[in-house]
């Protein structure tokens, strides 16, 4: 059995991110603020030298060119973020007024949350799923950025989370996070959130990061 180390980070910030509205599969591209906070981030080692991939997203795509040191990104579709449907340009507080308890319902689904015309956790979950086992066949690390909810199904993915309550561990959405692939699908956290900018902002364990 095969296993590789990666690590993954969140694109940076959009207007629609400043705004609060779901983006999903809408393709906004950084604010002139999510620019300057890509310019300023420099990956930590080991991840320095890994190979470098995105999700099709120009926002996460902007983001790997923009992270030092400058190489070339790849493109995964895997990577890209999950379908919220008729929901996308919306923000929750409008979403919550308009669909009072039949939303309530919907957000307490957990992993089985799905917006009308869009995809649920659990999709999300297994198209990672099966991009980390062809990773971890491929023996070759990589820095990834992707995008909130489908960072959030890869920690479902490797903590067991169903996403009902609060999650197992606190994610820094400007920080980086290491996993370990393995090619029958599973997953496993190695550390989290490692800053961007001046090092680790825990122990650099699991438990750490709660």
């Amino acid at each position: 059995m095969s296993a590789v180390p990666f690590a993954i980070l969140r694109h940076a910030p959009t207007a629609w991110n400043e705004a609060g509205r779901l983006q999903g599969q809408t393709d906004t591209g950084l604010s002139s603020a999510g620019e300057a906070a890509a310019r300023g981030w420099r990956l930590p080692a080991p991840a320095d030298g890994w190979k470098r991939v995105s999700s099709p997203l120009q926002r996460a795509r902007r983001t790997a060119e923009l992270l030092r040191p400058s190489v070339p990104v790849g493109v995964e579709s895997a990577l890209r973020e999950m379908s919220f449907g008729v929901w996308e340009g919306r923000t929750l507080a409008e979403l919550r007024a308009a669909g009072g308890a039949a939303f309530a319902a919907a957000e307490d689904a957990g992993l089985d949350f799905q917006p009308p015309g869009g995809e649920s956790p659990r999709t999300v979950m297994t198209r990672i799923g099966h991009w980390t086992a062809d990773l971890a066949r491929t023996g070759e690390p990589v820095v990834a950025v992707s995008h909130k909810a489908a960072i959030r199904a890869l920690l479902a993915l490797a903590t067991g989370w169903n996403m009902l309550g609060r999650p197992p561990h606190r994610l820094d959405w400007r920080s980086l996070h290491y996993f370990v692939a393995h090619d029958d699908g599973r997953v496993a956290l190695e550390r989290l959130n490692v800053s961007l900018e001046s090092g680790p902002l825990d122990d650099g364990s699991p438990e750490g990061a709660s």
